[in-house]
């Protein structure tokens, strides 16, 4: 079996169309959906998108769909984060709530040549945990704490990498739809024995006038910041850096 993963689409469409063309000329046979699927510019669209994959689709819940799934019920949270929440629970449907409730923390599955591999959005043990590429050893034993799996592929910093932290393998496929570092739309491809980390490129400015014509209320600003100028990744580390300090 060849898995594809997909982290963090953000509900850029045109990003997520992009990677599909790639993940079907791979030829891979399921594709793991990492959560943070539908927090962005298009939402219903992306999960009507994704919804017609059927059984080939395995789903995993991140922050964002806890978040949505809260807001479109009437309980809201605080601050951006819920704000977020809000403007894209505005934009859906009772079926693509439907969708977005009860998904997993955590699957795993056996791929190819890699044996089990455990699939979350942040960490195992929690949604919405930063840790990062460069999180030293002891803070990863912390989180990945009785996983047995010699594998794991999490998303949430929207930055690929794929590191050894103890003699366990941590591997990040890259943000699909809010990326940090180079253009392109980022992801995964898992069999043969092997981890791609890959990139796909699609066109920006295309994409972010699509996103701009809309509903959604800060549509022309999310394309900006994370279409046309996302920001590096050295951000991304040096703002993240902050949320890992307990």
């Amino acid at each position: 079996m060849r898995v594809a993963v997909l982290a963090d689409v953000h509900a850029n469409l045109p990003a997520l169309e992009a990677v599909l063309d790639d993940v079907d000329a791979c030829g891979a046979d399921r594709i793991v959906l990492l959560g943070d699927i539908a927090g962005g510019p298009l939402p219903a669209e992306t999960l009507d998108r994704l919804a017609a994959l059927g059984d080939r689709a395995v789903w995993v819940h991140g922050n964002g769909e806890r978040e949505i799934v809260d807001a479109f019920d009437g309980r809201p949270g605080e601050g951006r984060t819920g704000a977020d929440a809000a403007d894209c629970a505005a934009l859906i449907e009772q079926r693509h709530r439907d969708l977005l409730h009860g998904l997993p923390l955590t699957v795993t599955l056996d791929v190819d040549g890699l044996g089990p591999v455990l699939f979350c959005h942040a960490t195992p043990r929690r949604d919405d945990e930063f840790v990062l590429v460069d999180s030293p050893v002891a803070r990863w034993n912390a989180v990945l704490g009785g996983v047995s799996a010699p594998l794991v592929v999490c998303g949430h910093t929207h930055m690929s990498f794929d590191r050894l932290a103890d003699r366990r393998r941590v591997v990040n496929p890259g943000s699909v739809g809010m990326n940090y570092g180079p253009a392109g739309a980022y992801w995964a491809l898992l069999g043969d024995g092997v981890v791609q980390l890959r990139r796909t490129p699609y066109d920006a400015r295309r994409a972010a006038a699509r996103i701009v014509a809309g509903r959604h209320p800060q549509a022309a600003w999310w394309a900006e910041q994370y279409v046309t100028a996302p920001y590096s990744d050295a951000d991304a580390l040096a703002a993240f850096t902050e949320f890992t300090r307990d």
